[in-house]
């Protein structure tokens, strides 16, 4: 995507990201991981304030630093970078409050038609089924994988299914 986005560093395998968050309220650090939720390449997308403790990053703090366009484009190039690492990887994302959630759904419409040039998209709808996305839908998950693992994407979303009912 072309907006204004942060420098970021990532470790050796690129499933962390760390950038720093410059606004009103300071310098905040944030953290993108990417995490396996099954053996078929599918990983979850977490993100958040980075924390000292035992976990990684907390999904929880509202950091109102007025930078959200720059922090959700920064995380949108880790997304680029990732499945440049792991062409066949497919990333769920969804957000820790509904809030949030929706704050995704109306960025990934807001540019739909430049994700679309490299990934196609989806979403979990209420009724659990997904679908390709559509601007005009409210969805609780989203998934994207790039294009040309579209087929097999299709393929693998019954077991997608199980793995977002096993954690409701």
């Amino acid at each position: 995507m072309h907006l204004p986005r942060y420098d970021h560093y990532t470790n050796a395998s690129k499933t962390i990201f760390e950038f720093v968050s410059e606004g009103p309220k300071g310098r905040i650090r944030k953290l993108v991981e990417y995490v396996p939720v099954d053996a078929n390449d599918i990983y979850n997308l977490g993100f958040g304030d980075a924390s000292e403790s035992e976990v990684l990053y907390d999904d929880m703090i509202v950091s109102n630093n007025g930078d959200s366009v720059k922090v959700l484009a920064t995380v949108a190039a880790t997304v680029y970078e990732f499945t440049d690492r792991y062409p066949k990887a497919a990333v769920l994302a969804t957000g820790s409050t509904r809030s949030r959630t929706r704050l995704y759904r109306m960025s990934i419409t807001r540019h739909l038609r430049e994700i679309r040039e490299r990934f196609v998209i989806f979403g979990y709808c209420r009724s659990n089924y997904w679908e390709e996305f559509n601007k005009e839908k409210d969805y609780e998950v989203f998934l994207l994988t790039r294009i040309e693992n579209r087929k097999e994407l299709w393929l693998e979303l019954k077991t997608i299914n199980l793995i977002i009912k096993t954690a409701e």
